[in-house]
């Protein structure tokens, strides 16, 4: 969870605190603005996520803690939790508000005639993603901006369509001049955010590809150091990416792929697109493209019907495909999803599994950092002394340059500290 203000008229400034994924950081970023701009103050604005039951009960204990911090203040909930089930939000004495997914991004939603306690409309209906300026991340030199939204896939445990509706992408020239504004106020790299943003382009005329979108942004924003991708489908990479990742230095060498899993049998009942070949084949490619280029990969653990043989597969394609940065998640069952229809492993076992995966993917980052000792990065510093290689590695900077947010410092590594690198500046 982050937590942040935005400053208001009011009394006191709002509060957000958002949940999940870097498109709910994206969008925290436009209710900022809309509650600075309509004099909304002495609220708290929860922005929250759906992807696991235990995301749905820190969002709930956070609404809880913040009535009791925040007596007198309005409490506004919105986020995915909100859009699938808004009633057990507007159900709950702390809230005063529950806003849709359309909705919080809706400038009138925070403006003193909003009252309506329940304003959440049919995500499946919506048909456009509407464009959102912002004119920068407040306190950040790294800008999340989202691309497309919803997902036309419909994977067998993943409740987040309903959520977030169909695909809908931002046509591109909108993106280029938003990241023309971000970057004119500063911002100095800038990921790419969406529910399925490999799906990017598909519903436009000519149905342009992520790559292309990517191509197009360095070609008309020069100025723009730094372009990163959020999470990836492995099968959907096009081969614009992969030019990209042979010829382009502005291009982050770093990809997260929505893995999921590594076991074939498991993938299909997952409903993937991809089986494990695939995934190997991807990677392969890339470092062909970019011998240096490091994987980061979502792993869901104890998927219901997974064996201890199944699950060995999940911990063979990690180290097979050298994935570094995992993200990894016990299996959450989701009301509604084909998933949570079948057969389920048990709680303490999906628990025992993330265990193991966590720890690999520990003994993967040692292992990355430790190979980059003696190495030159480029870093993005991003708070005093501070910040993260074109790898995403966490750089901890010596000496005055290493002090200077904002700037992209060439640097020596010469040591690694847990589960971060320190850094020198060249």
């Amino acid at each position: 969870m982050t937590s942040n203000a935005a400053k208001s008229s009011g009394a006191n400034p709002t509060q957000i605190l958002t949940f999940g994924c870097r498109l709910n950081a994206y969008e925290s970023e436009v209710m900022r603005g809309h509650a600075e701009a309509s004099g909304l103050g002495d609220a708290v604005i929860v922005n929250t996520c759906a992807v696991t039951l235990e995301a749905e009960r820190q969002a709930r204990q956070a609404i809880r803690r913040a009535r009791r911090e925040n007596p007198q203040a309005q409490i506004i909930v919105t986020g995915c939790s909100a859009q699938i089930d808004p009633a057990r939000y507007a159900a709950m004495p702390e809230v005063d508000r529950v806003l849709g997914n359309l909705e919080k991004l809706e400038p009138d939603a925070f403006g003193p005639q909003a009252t309506e306690p329940l304003l959440v409309s049919d995500i499946m209906q919506a048909r456009e993603t509407a464009s959102h300026l912002i004119e920068g991340f407040e306190g950040h030199t790294r800008a999340f901006i989202q691309v497309q939204q919803g997902c036309d896939h419909r994977c067998t445990f993943c409740i987040i369509p309903f959520g977030r509706g169909n695909n809908r992408s931002v046509p591109m020239g909108e993106i280029v001049r938003q990241i023309q504004l971000l970057v004119e106020n500063g911002v100095a790299e800038v990921v790419f955010t969406g529910v399925d943003i490999t799906g990017y382009g598909q519903d436009l005329p000519g149905q342009p590809t992520l790559g292309q979108l990517c191509r197009r942004l360095l070609a008309n924003v020069p100025d723009l150091k730094r372009l990163r991708l959020s999470s990836v489908d492995p099968v959907e990479l096009d081969p614009d990416i992969l030019r990209l990742l042979a010829e382009e230095p502005r291009f982050m060498p770093h990809l997260h792929l929505s893995l999921q899993a590594g076991d074939d049998m498991i993938l299909k009942r997952m409903k993937r697109r991809h089986l494990a070949r695939d995934v190997e084949r991807v990677c392969a490619e890339a470092r062909a493209a970019r011998p240096d280029v490091v994987f980061g990969a979502d792993i869901i653990a104890g998927f219901p019907t997974e064996t201890e043989a199944m699950f060995a597969n999940s911990l063979r394609i990690v180290e097979a495909c050298d994935v570094t940065w995992l993200h990894v998640f016990p299996y959450s069952e989701r009301p509604g999803t084909p998933a949570a229809r079948m057969p389920q492993v048990a709680k303490p076992l999906r628990k025992e599994r993330a265990l193991r995966l966590r720890e690999l993917g520990e003994r993967q980052v040692k292992r990355f950092l430790d190979s980059r000792i003696g190495s030159e990065a480029s870093v993005l510093i991003e708070k005093d002394g501070l910040g993260r290689s074109e790898h995403f590695a966490p750089v901890a900077m010596t000496g005055p340059l290493g002090k200077r947010v904002g700037g992209i410092v060439a640097a020596r590594i010469t040591a690694r500290n847990g589960q971060q690198l320190e850094g020198k500046a060249a």
